[in-house]
């Protein structure tokens, strides 16, 4: 169970008997039986933002998958040793187990070996703790090794008091706090000089209030960033803006949002945890070219659906040269989740629907697609995700949709639709 809802869980059934409830529906390594495969369909909206991609017009999922591990926030970086590293949370790896929540919070960070998506070893499982006050819970988001250097950030939630009857269980966004830094993979770690009283972008004003760069992740381009079309590293992230016209219930949270924003540093330790240091995307000139700015104030949404946006990460798939994108919407928090996939030639846009996957899951989140298993056409990959969450404590039955997915690293191998390259 993803521990955003914890501090709701705690009070209704208590920490420890969530723990193992959490715990006893998640296997260490499961596959479930190939089905069949499918398209999704694409069941957007009507209000949907963008138009619809000519280039990559759906997604086949080929019925191979597979999970690993109890535990959830899996965002595997490439290495130039050829291994995956990856935060995970809120559950048990190899025996060592992490919660994100409370005020000795702990996250925690793995190995992950093998060149088969099917056939991965986890290794060198270990845990960091830092002090989540004023808030009441602090987890992984963004997670870099680059050089042989290992960025990982976190980010805090404030507990609120809905009723999870009613469907009002949610945590509101708190600030990402900043960096922590190991340049041995992970066997020692350097904490992050920022705190979530002093975050790094200096953002809520006040405690509960608005974030816009919320639960940042780094764009994946391949081992060892290989791919980035400058040398810098990209942040992409979540969050809401005031005033919001149409707020909704969990209208910030670890999960929802209005709009996705852009940032870029180049990778040091010297700059990561530096404010200074960064560009932010700030729209577009009367040309149509990107525009950055060092002004936080002045950054500008990448990509603004107000009540569709939520959890966001970005892949660069080089056989195909495309971004991709994938964004969840995550509803209540505890509802149903639907997310959709964009595509675009530049990391700026313009973005292009490839499909809108509704009741993805049927609670999918934490969505990315590993560079490392993207097929030398570039038309086959992987996505990695969690899957309802709330099953465990919630008693919600949401289904495996598609099959096998569940609480864990979940991969679910798909086939993007590719169509011949226009003239």
């Amino acid at each position: 169970m993803a521990l955003r809802s914890r501090p709701r869980a705690a009070k209704l059934l208590g920490a420890l008997s969530v723990f193992a409830a959490c715990i006893a529906f998640a296997q260490t390594k499961s596959s479930s039986a190939p089905f069949t495969g499918f398209t999704w369909p694409s069941e957007h909206p009507r209000d949907v933002p963008f138009q619809r991609s000519r280039d990559i017009t759906g997604i086949e999922f080929t019925g191979r998958n597979i999970r690993y591990a109890n535990a959830d926030t899996w965002y595997p970086s490439w290495a130039s040793d050829g291994n995956l590293y990856s935060p995970w949370t809120d559950g048990e790896v190899n025996g060592v187990n992490s919660t994100s929540n409370g005020p000795k919070a702990t996250t925690g960070y793995a190995t992950i070996s093998g060149d088969d998506p099917l056939h991965l070893t986890f290794s060198n499982p270990g845990l960091v703790s830092a002090a989540p006050q004023p808030y009441q819970g602090r987890y992984p988001c963004g997670s870099l090794l680059h050089n042989g250097i290992w960025y990982y950030g976190t980010y805090c939630l404030m507990d609120t008091d809905g009723d999870p009857g009613k469907g009002l269980n949610w945590d509101i966004l708190g600030p990402f706090v900043g960096f922590r830094v190991s340049t041995d993979y992970g066997k020692t770690w350097t904490e992050t000089p920022r705190t979530p009283a002093r975050p790094l972008f200096s953002e809520p004003a006040k405690v509960g209030g608005t974030v816009r760069f919320g639960v940042p992740h780094f764009v994946d381009f391949g081992r060892n960033m290989e791919h980035s079309p400058d040398g810098k590293a990209y942040l992409v992230a979540h969050g809401s803006r005031e005033p919001d016209p149409q707020p909704r219930p969990a209208n910030a949270s670890w999960i929802t949002g209005d709009q996705i924003y852009l940032a870029r540093v180049t990778p040091s330790i010297e700059n990561i945890n530096d404010a200074a240091k960064y560009e932010f995307y700030a729209g577009r000139d009367k040309a149509g070219r990107a525009m950055w700015t060092r002004d936080f104030a002045a950054m500008q949404p990448l990509v603004d659906w107000n009540n569709n946006c939520g959890n966001v990460t970005i892949t660069y798939n080089a056989p195909l040269r495309k971004y991709l994108m994938s964004v969840t919407d995550g509803g209540t928090t505890i509802s149903k989740f639907n997310t959709y996939v964009l595509e675009a030639d530049g990391i700026a846009g313009p973005w292009r629907l490839v499909v809108y996957m509704r009741n993805f899951g049927e609670q999918g989140y934490f969505v990315n697609i590993p560079s490392k298993f993207i097929s030398s056409d570039g038309k086959t990959a992987w996505l990695c995700y969690a899957a309802n969450f709330t099953n465990g404590y919630l008693h919600t039955n949401y289904r495996e949709n598609p099959r096998g997915s569940g609480y864990g690293m979940t991969l679910q191998e798909i086939k993007l639709q590719v169509q011949p390259q226009r003239r």
